[in-house]
């Protein structure tokens, strides 16, 4: 196939340009000036340069590109966690407008399948249950987060409703695994080790979290899948106050403190309580039936 991905030198698009490669696809990879653009071609990718905000920019660049499949890849994400929320507002105008200028330059030049990246880990389900790929993302959220939300969720809304795509939804949980935040030298285990995680009231909110290869490889497969949404998480959603603490001893860190709501209000926001207590895991039954997805153990659950 020819394959566009958007955000191709992110997080999860090198190593999916990559995978593709591999595969024998032939894949454009669009991207800013930088270092990113000598990745892509020892990848053996092609390097197409263009502004997502730019709708002329991206039209020009997917029509030279001519691909069977468009990827959506594009995140804003800063190199401290940290600076998660802060960074969210250039992140959901990102999805906002790149994504908009992406699917209509997808529609307008017929590009057949459409893939684009949600969130897997902001989705509506009742106390005790996991969300499954009916799940509306969670529009009340407090903050940058419901304004993320409500982004994406009309996002989805577009590509699935789209007269002329197979548009596939991929609602990933949360990376972890080499390049990511969440692995032995990255950004929070070396937060943990500083003394610095915190887990925020009961800490019952529940993560899902997904490798990022094994993401990769769910990716592949929605090449050819049917349509629609597909949760792609894994097998261990687990609360705040069990994952954090089995993560900090498998990156031989201290034991998370404790905060209390009020303290965090204070200190970290209420994005930050919202993580900690609010947040619902995810169902992958859909992805493991019709993508074959079959996720490795959470690595440091039973650390």
């Amino acid at each position: 196939m020819k394959i566009f991905i958007a955000g191709a030198t992110g997080v999860i698009g090198l190593p999916l340009v990559r995978a593709l490669s591999t595969l024998g696809h032939q894949v454009t990879g669009m991207t800013r000036p930088g270092p990113g653009p000598d990745r892509l071609r020892q990848l053996g990718a092609e390097v197409s340069f263009a502004d997502a905000f730019d709708p002329d920019a991206v039209h020009r660049a997917i029509e030279a590109a001519a691909p069977d499949v468009v990827i959506d890849q594009l995140t804003w994400l800063p190199a401290n966690p940290a600076d998660i929320i802060k960074a969210m507002p250039n992140d959901t105008r990102l999805h906002r407008e790149g994504g908009a200028n992406l699917v209509a330059a997808a529609e307008k030049l017929g590009v057949r399948r459409y893939i684009m990246q949600s969130r897997g880990f902001y989705l509506e389900a009742p106390a005790g249950r996991l969300a499954d790929e009916t799940a509306k993302l969670r529009y009340d959220a407090p903050g940058e987060i419901g304004a993320s939300t409500r982004t994406i969720g009309a996002y989805e809304d577009r590509v699935l409703a789209s007269p002329s795509l197979d548009g596939v939804v991929l609602r990933y949980g949360f990376f972890y695994g080499p390049g990511t935040w969440y692995r032995p030298e990255g950004t929070i285990a070396d937060q943990a080790r500083k003394g610095e995680s915190a887990i925020i009231g009961e800490g019952n909110g529940v993560w899902s979290f997904v490798h990022i290869d094994d993401a990769i490889a769910a990716t592949v497969a929605a090449l050819s899948a049917e349509p629609g949404v597909y949760n792609v998480v894994d097998d261990d959603p687990l609360p705040v106050a069990v994952w954090l603490p089995a993560f900090a001893r498998w990156v031989g860190a201290p034991e998370p403190k404790r905060l209390s709501v009020e303290e965090a209000l204070t200190s970290a926001g209420e994005e930050a309580v919202y993580y900690h207590t609010r947040l619902t895991g995810a169902s992958n039954d859909r992805a493991k039936a019709e993508l074959g997805f079959t996720p490795r153990p959470l690595l440091w659950k039973d650390a």
